[in-house]
């Protein structure tokens, strides 16, 4: 079995994310080390919660700066939820706080409309692009206030609507970032968390 680092973020979807990966052939060890992290040949960064406390919890174990480096030289990483958002520069759940910065854009809340419901739980459609490698047209489950607008240039990926289009994933290499829960998206989120893992395994 592949040994995949799942960053210990302290929330409450890694009981998940391990049992996931482990139905998909992978060997899950939670760690803070950031050097750990940062040796590793596979990692994952799950999150649920707020950016700001997500980012003091990165800054405090020395994990933003192995994060940062292993996702700008395109080492495996998949991120997952909030760990997709920590990838950007900033949030407007946080403001004056700065994100990891690979992604030079900001997240932003979904827009305040009648019959819009803050936060989107539940299914939707994820709608991949034609040149992504990893995703799938299919539904996934979401759970989240605040989304990235578009795909950063350089980046594939997928959108979903909710109210208007939003990122749903992001990948580029051997990075793969998802604003839903593969984890909670039955066998469609398996089959991705699997391909993500043959990829990496190739590479």
């Amino acid at each position: 079995m592949s040994e995949v680092i799942v960053v210990d973020t302290g929330t409450a979807n890694l009981a998940s994310v391990c049992a996931a990966l482990v139905r998909v052939g992978a060997a899950p060890r939670l760690s803070t080390d950031a050097s750990v992290v940062a040796a590793a040949e596979r990692v994952v960064l799950p999150g649920v919660g707020a950016f700001g406390a997500g980012m003091a919890r990165l800054e405090a174990t020395g994990l933003a700066v192995a994060l940062t480096k292993r996702a700008r030289e395109g080492r495996a990483l998949l991120c997952v939820c909030l760990g997709l958002q920590l990838l950007c520069r900033e949030s407007e759940e946080s403001p004056g706080i700065s994100g990891l910065g690979v992604i030079d854009a900001a997240v932003r809340r979904f827009e305040d409309r009648a019959g819009l419901v803050v936060p989107q739980l539940g299914w939707n459609l994820v709608e991949p692009a034609l040149d992504s490698t990893l995703l799938a047209s299919g539904h996934a489950y979401f759970a989240n206030s605040y989304r990235l607008d578009a795909l950063p240039a350089g980046y594939s990926g997928a959108l979903a609507v909710h109210g208007s289009p939003f990122v749903a994933a992001l990948e580029k290499g051997a990075l793969l970032a998802c604003q839903f829960h593969p984890e909670l998206s039955g066998a469609w989120g398996h089959a991705l968390l699997g391909r993500w893992l043959a990829k990496v395994r190739a590479c």
